[in-house]
């Protein structure tokens, strides 16, 4: 027997001898771990890696399947490439765009003349069905996907002859001396993340007519048998198309082509009209709100880091401009006594759950003031966890209007004794709608946990570990608290601006570099690491101070 070295291998509990130059691939296959769903990636060192992966020094390995978020993100890269390769095989000329993340799935968009518009061109559903055909043959013909290390400039002529300009850009604004892509048969490809080793990795999609395009459908990480349920999300995807439309206009929607227009200067310009856009829909809102007499209140929702306190900061400022007095009420102050808040399931106080709320005296008290009553205001003491009357008493005058931020504001039983006429309620969340390149989409839920990290670092004093430590059950309460609400928002709001990755870059990369080896999160501080490298940066010091980014990178003319 040759040289070996020796893994820890997690999935095992154990250590083991392996040859020299072994892949991933064959140490899986060697231990005969016969995952349920197989291997799809693998954290060595606390750090993902494909299956193509050769050992050469001894090493600590967790095999990873699509159960996992680093599992599912390369099963669905790989999905990615094989539409990718689809389109190149039956329509040349077109160019593909991996554009929204909707209803549990990604809605795609084809330029059939090789340039995208604002409006987008209707794929019809016999081209979605070739295309469906087309890539259940490149599955079923076990297709291995190459990792080419190569020069940049020679990937970047490479893109250029074919065609795909964003990827080009990318790699050129990047300033690497080498960088790698992919191959599925004659078709080239390029992705920040591992792929499968070959295609019949792949054994459940769809694609199905949605929009204008179509929509790519993937295995629920919950139940991997089945394909995620589609969830309508008609208003998301409007919010979403109509920042994309913004962003063709302003022929900025990747990051190769933000870094070039920083390049060439046009940073305070950008700037500029990505505020301006944010306020003037701010605006908007606030009108539509102040020719409704009816409205009282005003209920905002969004996920964590959604930046929804900075929108209702915002928000009032332009319904004062529009002559109507907003009041703000905190619900933490409305928390039931802290020995009567609801357990999680860890027997711990849940104080995500609705249920940790007084709902009865949240609703008397606002339909109180909707009468024309005084009433004393609580206040919650987050020392003694007990509620007390705050003396602060208020009755609400003709123009007053009520406003109620936090994450289950557009929960019905919140509010459930109050008219609806009275209500107006507002969804606000940080779409990410830049990709990386037309393949390379970049998942919202990155956005926030950036600004999170930011903010956490600079005010609370919790380092990135801590962040990324918590960002789970904190992704767990929204989807149980939050998302299923966001469809009955009578207005959604995008918060993220087009050029906030760009001035969170250096805000972020070196508290994430704090993250050590060891540490188990230390593979989503590399990711996060990796893909804001690249984005050239932009100073912070040219945002507004009443940016909507300020609430996390600090400087905000607003108090908190």
């Amino acid at each position: 027997m040759g040289k070996t070295i020796t893994i820890r291998c997690k999935n095992t509990g154990k250590s083991h001898k392996i040859p020299l130059g072994f892949t991933l691939e064959e140490v899986y296959d060697m231990l005969e771990l016969n995952m349920p769903y197989g291997a799809t990636s693998a954290k060595v060192n606390n750090k993902v890696e494909g299956l193509h992966f050769m050992f050469f020094n001894d090493k600590d390995v967790e095999f990873l399947d699509i159960t996992s978020p680093s599992g599912l993100r390369t099963y669905t890269r790989s999905l990615f490439f094989v539409l990718h390769k689809a389109v190149a095989d039956l329509y040349p000329s077109a160019r593909l765009r991996i554009d929204t993340p909707v209803s549990n799935g990604y809605y795609c968009c084809l330029a059939f003349d090789g340039e995208f518009s604002p409006e987008p061109e209707q794929v019809k559903p016999d081209v979605v069905a070739a295309l469906k055909k087309r890539m259940q043959e490149i599955v079923a013909a076990d297709m291995p996907f190459h990792r080419i290390t190569c020069p940049t400039e020679e990937a970047i002529a490479l893109f250029r002859r074919q065609g795909l300009e964003d990827k080009a850009q990318l790699l050129e604004s990047c300033g690497s001396l080498y960088t790698h892509y992919y191959t599925l048969g004659e078709t080239a490809d390029y992705f920040y993340g591992s792929l499968l080793i070959k295609t019949s990795q792949i054994y459940l999609f769809d694609i199905v007519p949605y929009g204008d395009g179509l929509l790519l459908r993937l295995p629920d990480p919950k139940n991997p048998q089945q394909l995620q349920p589609m969830v309508e999300q008609c208003k998301m995807f409007d919010v979403f198309r109509e920042q994309h439309r913004w962003q063709e206009i302003l022929g900025i929607s990747t990051v190769g082509e933000l870094n070039k227009a920083c390049t060439m200067g046009y940073t305070n310009q950008l700037i500029n009209v990505s505020e301006a856009l944010q306020e003037k829909r701010i605006s908007s809102i606030a009108d539509r709100i102040a020719q409704n007499p009816d409205i009282k209140v005003i209920l905002i929702a969004g996920p964590s880091s959604s930046g929804k306190t900075t929108f209702s900061k915002r928000l009032s400022v332009q319904l004062m401009a529009a002559g109507k007095w907003p009041v703000a009420l905190s619900l933490d102050d409305y928390f039931v006594h802290r020995t009567e808040t609801p357990l999680d399931e860890k027997g711990e106080y849940d104080y995500e759950s609705l249920y940790a709320l007084n709902i009865p005296l949240l609703n008397e008290q606002i339909n109180a003031l909707l009468s024309g009553e005084e009433v004393e205001l609580p206040r919650y003491n987050f020392q003694t966890g007990i509620r007390e009357m705050s003396g602060r008493k208020l009755r609400l005058k003709p123009n007053t209007l009520l406003i109620l931020e936090g994450i289950h504001a557009l929960n019905p039983d919140l509010t459930q004794a109050i008219e609806a006429k009275h209500k107006f309620k507002i969804y606000a969340s940080a779409l990410t709608t830049i990709l990386l390149d037309n393949h390379n989409y970049i998942p919202t839920s990155d956005n926030r946990l950036l600004r999170r990290i930011v903010r956490d670092y600079k005010y609370r004093g919790y380092s990135a570990e801590d962040t990324i430590r918590r960002w789970p059950s904190v992704r767990a309460g929204e989807n149980k608290w939050i998302f299923p609400f966001q469809e009955q928002a009578d207005e959604m709001v995008n918060t993220a601006l087009l050029f906030e990755l760009a001035a969170l870059r250096n805000q972020a990369i070196p508290v994430l570099e704090e993250v050590p080896e060891n540490a188990p999160e230390y593979s989503e501080a590399y990711r996060l690491r990796k893909f804001l490298s690249y984005v050239k940066p932009i100073p912070i010091d040219g945002l507004p101070p009443t940016s909507l980014l300020r609430e996390f990178v600090g400087g905000s003319t607003f108090v908190y």
